[in-house]
């Protein structure tokens, strides 16, 4: 992928500065740095520049500059991603892709200030919202409106509907209300030649073909820029009881959680599994934290329930009630403490929500996002701690997870610094030991992180021949220069190779 003779990266630049004006055509490094390093501080790539579209007119005409260029286009959202999907290349990795000693121009497309919501429909229950929407913006909107959106991430704040969608984000309601793939009708996305594919279709059936949308949601923006959604939104639930457990092992908390679906059905809406190395950690880094529970416990559970009226909470309360005091005298459940405010409530989330910033203080770890079926969690957690203590002595082990959907972010590491270096520079190794392990179990090494830069070559491993190549025809047919971001996903094997 070169650039056209006719059009040099100089004619590129005016033609990009005439269609969204200057000051939204980022140049400087200083400029370019927060956009082409990721979260993690992992990846730093290098771009050509960073365009600012305002609207999906905009999005489609730089598309269609680039394409002809033949420049490739990263799509980024809010840049909250743990995988390296979002940001660019490095300049090493850009000319290897190129091949032929040449180099492979790259652009960042942000998509922030595509950020309208563009409709409620209150008696179809869906909103309409443009891509740089962040996910906080969204809830909110709904909730103005008596609603509710249920995606829930820690990084709501930041992260963005085209990152959700693009990621297939699953966050902590997965357990009552699915990820992102279910939550969408409808989509808006430009194609890799520019054109806009409007398919925003509010409809619940629609049974006239391919399901077009869901080849865009989950591929990481290899396949097209999503510039709009229709989402589903729900009832608001106005009664809640949530409440923080200390467990026997990780197989009570499988023998709970179908305790809870059996009692509670519908109204159980997260199941958070957390390790005490993971508390210790929020506990140590996090200001204004403290443990909800006396003593040390191995493991710990946050759990919620929702209901739709705020009459039904005090019965939903003592159902709880009555459900733990059973589970403490069966011994699987050792303490627990029922959050008796909004506020309490929050405080107990806000443990939850702080391990991945407390983990990055703490220093480097080798992180799994993966998924096993929820029946082989506790043989999962079992055997991967005894395989990695058995050659890493001396390890800790952060796990915390969705165990309500069968997804554990299960992260290996070395107290000490120094250990820590070396532990990392085995990193993959320990992917190997841990992803084998999830594949004998029926589970997936990308539960909801995708893939990225991270898991792009490790996934060739896990799935078979044929997928593989039924993937690549896909992004063969919808992107057949490669301009979408390349070396992703799919990795150098695809075909932006």
């Amino acid at each position: 992928m070169n650039l056209m003779p006719s059009w040099s990266q100089e004619e590129l630049l005016a033609a990009l500065r005439a269609c969204l004006g200057a000051e939204h055509v980022l140049v400087t490094p200083a400029d370019l740095l927060p956009y082409v390093t990721d979260w993690r501080g992992r990846y730093q790539g290098e771009a050509l520049c960073v365009l600012r579209p305002a609207d999906t007119t905009q999005v489609s005409q730089v598309v269609a500059l680039c394409a002809r260029s033949g420049v490739a286009i990263v799509a980024q959202g809010g840049n909250t991603g743990l995988v390296g999907g979002g940001v660019p290349l490095a300049a090493a990795d850009a000319r290897r892709l190129a091949g032929a000693g040449e180099t492979l121009p790259q652009v960042v497309l942000s998509l922030k200030r595509l950020a309208q919501i563009r409709a409620i429909d209150v008696a179809n229950d869906t909103i309409t919202v443009e891509a740089g929407c962040t996910l906080q913006q969204v809830q909110e909107a709904a909730a103005t409106a008596g609603r509710l959106f249920p995606l829930s991430l820690a990084s709501e704040g930041s992260a963005t509907i085209g990152g959700n969608l693009s990621t297939n984000a699953g966050g902590v309601q997965v357990l009552r209300y699915g990820s992102m793939r279910d939550l969408v009708l409808g989509l808006e996305v430009v194609l890799a030649d520019g054109k806009i594919w409007d398919g925003l279709r509010a409809l619940r059936k629609n049974n006239t073909g391919y399901d077009l949308k869901q080849l865009f949601i989950g591929a990481e923006g290899t396949l097209g820029v999503i510039t709009a959604a229709v989402l589903k939104l729900y009832p608001a639930q106005q009664g809640h009881a949530t409440a923080w457990l200390a467990l026997r092992d990780p197989a009570a908390a499988i023998t709970l959680l179908g305790r809870c679906r059996a009692v509670f059905g519908g109204a159980l809406s997260a199941f958070e599994l957390i390790n005490q190395t993971a508390l210790e950690m929020v506990l140590r880094h996090i200001p204004a934290t403290r443990a909800p529970l006396a003593g040390s416990h191995p493991w710990q559970l946050l759990l919620q329930l929702d209901v739709q009226e705020a009459a039904a909470e005090p019965a939903l309360v003592s159902r709880l009630q009555g459900l733990l005091a059973e589970e403490m005298a069966a011994g699987r459940v050792a303490d627990a403490v029922i959050a008796q405010s909004v506020g309490q409530a929050a405080e107990l989330w806000r443990l939850r929500e702080s391990i991945s910033a407390a983990q990055k203080t703490e220093g480097l770890s080798v992180k799994h996002d993966i998924a096993v079926p929820i029946s082989r969690i506790a043989e999962f957690i079992q055997r991967a701690d005894a395989a990695l203590t058995a050659r890493w002595p001396g390890g800790r082990i952060v796990c915390f997870g969705h165990v309500g959907d069968g997804n554990l972010h299960y992260n290996p590491s070395q107290a000490l610094r120094q250990d820590n270096a070396e532990f990392m520079a085995q990193s993959g190794a320990i992917n190997q030991l841990v992803h084998d392990l999830v594949h004998e179990l029926g589970g997936s090494i990308s539960a909801e992180h995708g893939l990225g830069q991270l898991k792009c070559e490790e996934i060739q491993r896990y799935k078979s021949a044929l997928e593989l190549q039924l993937m690549r025809l896909v992004k063969q047919a919808l992107d057949p220069q490669g301009c979408l971001n390349p070396g992703k996903l799919l990795g150098p094997e695809g075909p932006c190779a």
